[in-house]
């Protein structure tokens, strides 16, 4: 039975821009108009973050907040990032940060590797091993800049700093070797990917996916290859243009949600033969049929969003 869906319409996403401009315009009347916007936003913030607090209190009072409450706001999107901005969210950060990877462990491996969570440090610092072929190939870089960081961040967004260590590392002179920067990570991509002789992969600027809204599902030809592309809020998801039950183009494809499934649930289904993917977690086949959509790389800096194809069917 094909799941129940609902339009994928996560407006709330777009509420922190919004107040970032109007404070940003009330600076048009001048230093002293801005700091009374944002005193105001902040007394606001505190205001409902204390009414928030002795909430959870009093249903903690009640015996009601036990583990399966606790793992349901956690696990709402919009109720978890509330309690992160007042500091009441119910699991700690190394906590997070494993269901983080948990939620991105498909995507790489449908690529033939892994991660592994060594530890987070009292400073903030998150120390990653990847793992499998992720490990050493040339592009670990981008591997982790699209799945890791961006699911690690946005579960703990109080860490200071992502680091990665490689197997190859850890093996030289019997120690862990050096750490490797998160915020070295786009150097890095660019003189891998641009490296002579390199042609397993091509990165081509797609101009139209920088505009597409939240809940859409686009298609377009990167090089000679046919790609579908899904926004689920501010994330974008590439695949190739193919259901992999059918083996059919994604023409009149739709991106809803499950019936019940949290405010980030994308469901990509197929017009043709209504297969459902689930597009967080590598285009998973959500019909039993253990098949899966064949994931691409996408990188966007926020003004230009980049999709790597094989160099055999680039420009």
């Amino acid at each position: 039975m094909a799941p129940e869906e609902t339009p994928a319409t996560p407006d709330w996403r777009t509420t922190g821009d919004r107040i970032d401009t109007l404070i940003a315009a009330s600076g048009s009347g001048g230093a002293v108009a801005r700091e009374r916007s944002e005193e105001l936003v902040r007394l606001v913030a505190d205001f409902y973050g204390a009414g928030l607090e002795r909430l959870l209190d009093l249903v903690h009072e009640q015996g009601r907040l036990d583990d399966a409450v606790l793992a349901a706001l956690a696990g709402d999107e919009l109720v978890a990032s509330v309690l992160l901005v007042h500091g009441l969210h119910p699991y700690d950060v190394e906590t997070r940060v494993e269901k983080a990877l948990e939620g991105v462990r498909p995507y790489l491996g449908s690529h033939g590797g892994d991660v592994e969570l060594l530890a987070v440090t009292d400073e903030g610092t998150v120390r990653l091993r990847l793992l499998g072929s992720c490990d050493g190939c040339p592009s670990s870089s981008v591997t982790l800049k699209l799945a890791v960081q961006g699911a690690v961040e946005a579960a703990a967004p109080e860490i200071t700093s992502i680091e990665v260590e490689t197997a190859a590392d850890e093996g030289a002179a019997g120690a862990a070797g050096p750490l490797m920067p998160v915020d070295s990570l786009f150097a890095r991509l660019h003189a891998e990917t641009g490296a002579p002789g390199d042609d397993a992969a091509s990165w081509e600027v797609v101009p139209e996916l920088s505009g597409l809204e939240p809940g859409t599902v686009a298609r377009v030809g990167v090089g000679r290859m046919p790609v579908v592309v899904c926004r689920v809020g501010s994330d974008l998801f590439a695949f190739e243009d193919r259901c992999a039950r059918c083996e059919q183009p994604f023409e009149g494809a739709t991106l809803a949600r499950r019936l019940g499934g949290g405010s980030g649930d994308a469901v990509l289904r197929c017009a043709g033969c209504r297969a459902h993917y689930d597009v967080r977690r590598a285009g998973v086949c959500l019909d039993g049929d253990g098949v899966h959509l064949a994931p691409l790389p996408l990188l966007s800096d926020g003004t230009a969003v980049s999709v790597s194809v094989p160099a055999a069917v680039a420009p």
